[in-house]
């Protein structure tokens, strides 16, 4: 299949690792230029030219802190002196701390707040007019199960998830007519750095070790077994092409049939 992402530009926040790599990886293979960003330009560096030599496709590397207003307006304004615009807009963050609401503090509350929910809002308005002046764009936010289905001591990320969805609705409705779509996509259980932190908090925290955390989650997946960083990558590279140009304002996951609701 044709997604027609050939020439199209993309942002992928939060791409040194886990899935927003796999999400840069797939659109380079898919034809498009990409702009990948997190904090760290040395390892940012080393993925960038990882992706060109396997792909051939130009990616520009720049580092930056999601969590600061002005670092995303530099990541968003260097991306475009590079390629002209951004078609495509991918948000993503690493996950706030695990917790329960007893233990966070209203720092944690802060800190998390800018990390997961006012990135997007800032990444969403540098790129905004640009899609609405050209008449097409894609942005998709990468989210979690916890939106959908909270999950037990995630109080963060369960509050702030459902945030970015409640958001990502909205504006769904206020862009459609340019010729945007606005979408979530839900990762489950995945095999990345982040899922790897979160077990080892819980083995710590429950007195068990990490392998004993993964074997509870995959009896709880139908599947029977943690995500792949490309599987998820797959759903977001159609997501974000042109064949997806009659989905928007829809919050789809990719957890192996974790997710217990009807919609």
């Amino acid at each position: 299949m044709d997604l027609g992402l050939q020439d199209k530009v993309a942002l992928v926040a939060a791409a040194s690792q886990g899935l927003g790599r796999a999400v840069a990886d797939e659109l380079a293979a898919e034809g498009s230029s990409v702009i990948i960003c997190s904090r760290d330009q040395q390892k940012l560096d080393r993925v960038a030219q990882e992706i060109e030599s396997r792909t051939g496709t130009r990616i520009a590397a720049i580092a930056g802190d999601l969590s600061l207003t002005k670092d995303i307006e530099s990541i968003v304004d260097h991306g475009i002196d590079r390629f002209g615009r951004i078609d495509i807009l991918v948000t993503n963050n690493g996950g706030p701390p695990a917790g329960k609401f007893d233990a966070l503090s209203r720092e944690a509350w802060d800190d998390a707040t800018l990390s997961v929910l006012t990135s997007v809002l800032d990444m969403t308005r540098r790129v905004l007019p640009g899609m609405k002046e050209r008449r097409w764009g894609r942005i998709l936010n990468i989210t979690s199960i916890a939106a959908k289905q909270p999950v037990e001591n995630l109080m963060l990320s369960n509050s702030l998830r459902a945030a970015v969805t409640g958001f990502a609705k909205t504006l769904a409705d206020e862009v459609a007519e340019y010729g945007i779509t606005v979408n979530n996509i839900l990762p489950g259980y995945t095999s990345t750095e982040r899922v790897e932190q979160l077990a080892a908090t819980i083995a710590e925290t429950d007195g068990v070790d990490i392998a004993e955390v993964k074997k509870r989650w995959e009896t709880q997946i139908p599947m029977k077994r943690l995500g792949q960083p490309e599987e998820f990558a797959a759903l977001a590279a159609f997501l974000v092409s042109t064949r997806a140009s009659y989905i928007t304002g829809s919050s789809i996951a990719v957890d192996g049939g974790w997710t217990r609701s009807l919609f």
